[in-house]
């Protein structure tokens, strides 16, 4: 069975994050209840137990904006201890005057190896996330991601389709940053024009050599594990970036809601299956090790 390098998980105290706290809000991924409690490492271990996971990529979760630093230490005190997770991509808020001090910071946790600011804008309030949908052209923001690439970070990009063409721009001012872009471009709607503006956004974003893309979140906006629906966005994905520029990433214990880690590996797995074995191995575990740098 070809090894997995999950890409993109959280693990979490609930009292740390906001969102798990107080009345709960509307989210981009539907009700969340059955997560609104801690997500140790020891039940992520449990969960990829039977998966032939090796590694694993931890992404932040949105602490307070002030605790950027204090949340990836606290990751790299759960891998001291337990020796999961490989990476860290944390957070730094790139609008903020003090971000080059956090991106410093940062850069001195051992496991810290890329950030994610989570760019993504939409018409609907509840798939909304960043202030403004071009928030990546604002000065300060350009500015201050110059640290994030002279600490060669990776930069995990989360857009909707209507900012691709400015995300793109973005990896073109910065040819040394690897972008990682969340859950295939998050493609939230599946109808025909959707599809022809996500497929010629995401073409856009495959014209930038330094673009890759994550198999990752596909249930988001569906909420369940549709077989379908994976094997479609992965072929479509696949026919624009190739096999050497895509890779895994669970998204657990977000996924969770609806489906359980075997369930989602074997999905995916499936959907790979038509590939031959090197490019399975490659979008299942080399270009994550390649791009995240885990050696």
């Amino acid at each position: 069975m070809i090894p997995i390098v999950d890409a993109h998980h959280h693990i979490w105290r609930q009292n740390d994050l906001p969102w798990l706290q107080g009345p709960m809000v509307a989210r981009i991924f539907g009700p969340y209840e059955p997560i609104r409690r801690d997500y140790p490492i020891a039940e992520y271990l449990a969960d990829i137990k039977t998966s032939n996971v090796v590694r694993s990529v931890y992404i932040q979760t949105n602490w307070a904006k002030n605790r950027a630093v204090e949340e990836a230490a606290w990751v790299q005190s759960v891998a001291d201890a337990e020796g999961w997770p490989h990476a860290i991509v944390g957070y730094a808020d790139l609008l903020d005057k003090n971000a080059p001090d956090t991106v410093a910071k940062l850069a001195k946790i051992p496991r810290v190896c890329g950030i994610r600011m989570q760019l993504h804008w939409h018409e609907n309030p509840l798939y909304r996330f960043a202030p403004t949908p071009d928030v990546m052209n604002d000065q300060h923001f350009r500015r201050n991601f110059a640290f994030v690439a002279a600490q060669d970070f990776t930069f995990d990009l989360q857009v909707f389709t209507s900012q691709m063409a400015d995300a793109a721009n973005l990896a073109k001012e910065f040819p040394g940053v690897t972008f990682v872009l969340q859950h295939a471009g998050m493609l939230e709607n599946a109808s025909h024009e959707g599809r022809a503006a996500w497929r010629e956004g995401m073409q856009r974003l495959a014209d930038q050599s330094n673009i890759v893309s994550k198999f990752s979140g596909l249930g988001t906006f569906i909420q369940r594990n549709d077989a379908t629906h994976i094997v479609d966005v992965i072929h479509e994905t696949v026919s624009i970036f190739g096999a050497g520029r895509c890779l895994f990433g669970s998204n657990f214990p977000i996924e969770k809601l609806w489906t359980s880690y075997v369930e989602l590996v074997a999905a995916h797995r499936a959907a790979l299956a038509s590939y031959d074995t090197k490019s399975q191995r490659a979008m299942l575990h080399d270009n994550a090790v390649r791009v995240y740098k885990l050696g």
